[in-house]
């Protein structure tokens, strides 16, 4: 699976050492998760804490299975198990690097690569502009898999199948082929729902309604998943125990959350990407009124109401902005105490970051207000005037409504 989202810093002060709004932001520090391995083609690598779960499960799972296989082992038989796990996540990692490729080759940018508890998951930074590249983009990953599966076969007919050897091939022959088709299934988050989602796309000429579709088809394959294993399993009972049908209706549930939430943040996503080119910065900002930072809270609040203002900006005394009194810390006074507290302790420094383009829209944004969160933005025309002041919750309120059509 392939996740496509980037981060980036937003604009800066205007003064007082920062960046204007307009001008290039500095780079987001990249994002880290888990242990680095390496940066192939520049893109970094992490191993997170859960793959040491998995490896550790692999390794006593199938350890037990290669008692019976090759019981002459004895204790070895867990370095063996323990090395096809390894072996196994190189094969994920091939899969994921695939992907990496093709998406550095269309410009897309990756931000990194991680291997963790069921799988890996390349970051894509930017999606595909043209639906066949998205379907190539996301086939390319289960048809690396499948070609180390027929790798690993070629290789099997070289070894007797009952030794260390024969058994490790076998294993990650059939591990790469099941790792094919379960991605080749159609519905989101998997690869296979991001190939239906490219045909649909080429079919409608919408990428939103093949998001649609392929979300719809991710969250019929999660209650599929969840309902069919169990069925399966206890089909099988007469040859398994109590534990493992009880591990296999664990392992169903887990995989049915995962897809049905990879499914539905698929489709949020789209959503908001859809809805990101009208949100403006501009339309968001409250007025704002000036205060000085010794002017008692009562007397700033009496102010805004008479302007109809929804904000306060401290200022010094050359009219400069200093600070943005914030809301938290205004509800966190009683009523009957406001007339008797400055502003001043109330309100929040601009510090870099804080003061945003007032032409700032959708994606870019975004973007600035991750890169400093708060809960106030002071928001500026070109020339440095004040416009007014953007909450974060009214941002918030803005894309939950284009999310959710409310």
């Amino acid at each position: 699976m392939s996740d496509s989202r980037g981060q980036q810093t937003s604009d800066q002060p205007p003064q007082g050492g920062g960046h204007r709004p307009g001008t290039p932001p500095p780079r987001e520090p990249e994002p880290r998760g888990g242990i680095l391995m390496g940066r192939p083609f520049g893109v970094p690598i992490y191993v997170t804490p859960s793959w040491f779960v998995i490896a550790a499960l692999i390794t006593w799972v199938f350890g037990g299975q290669l008692e019976r296989v090759l019981p002459g082992l004895g204790a070895a038989r867990y370095l063996v198990a323990f090395s096809f796990a390894v072996a196994f996540y190189g094969s994920v990692l091939v899969h994921e690097l695939a992907h990496t490729l093709v998406a550095l080759r269309y410009k897309l940018g990756v931000r990194r690569i991680q291997l963790q508890f069921f799988g890996g998951v390349s970051e894509i930074e930017n999606e595909a502009e043209r639906p066949w590249r998205e379907f190539w983009l996301a086939f390319v990953g289960p048809l690396l898999s499948l070609v180390l599966g027929g790798v690993f076969y070629l290789a099997l007919q070289a070894v007797e199948v009952a030794t260390v050897p024969g058994v490790l091939l076998t294993g990650l022959m059939v591990s790469n082929l099941v790792v094919a088709a379960f991605n080749l299934l159609p519905g989101l988050p998997l690869d296979g729902g991001r190939m239906l989602r490219a045909v649909v796309w080429a079919a409608t000429g919408r990428p939103m309604t093949g998001t649609v579709a392929a979300a719809w088809a991710g969250r019929a394959l999660a209650i599929a998943v969840l309902v069919g294993l169990p069925l399966i399993s206890s089909a099988r009972a007469l040859d398994r125990s109590r534990t493992d049908t009880l591990v296999d209706a664990v392992l169903a549930a887990v995989l049915a959350a995962i897809i049905w939430n990879g499914a539905t943040g698929a489709l949020r996503n789209a959503r908001l990407k859809e809805a990101l080119p009208g949100l403006r910065l501009r339309d968001l900002a409250r007025r704002a009124v000036e205060v000085t930072a010794d002017t008692p809270l009562g007397e700033a609040m009496r102010r805004a109401r008479e302007a109809q203002a929804g904000a306060v900006v401290v200022v010094d005394g050359r009219g400069e902005p200093i600070a943005i009194l914030r809301e938290a810390a205004v509800r966190s006074v009683p009523e009957h105490r406001r007339p008797w507290v400055a502003v001043g302790p109330l309100a929040r420094d601009l510090e870099p970051g804080l003061l945003l383009s007032a032409d700032l829209a959708g994606e870019d944004l975004l973007r600035a207000v991750r890169a400093t969160p708060a809960g106030e933005y002071l928001v500026v025309e070109e020339d440095g005037r004040t416009y007014g002041v953007a909450a974060l919750t009214d941002i918030e309120q803005r894309l939950t409504a284009a999310v959710t059509g409310r």
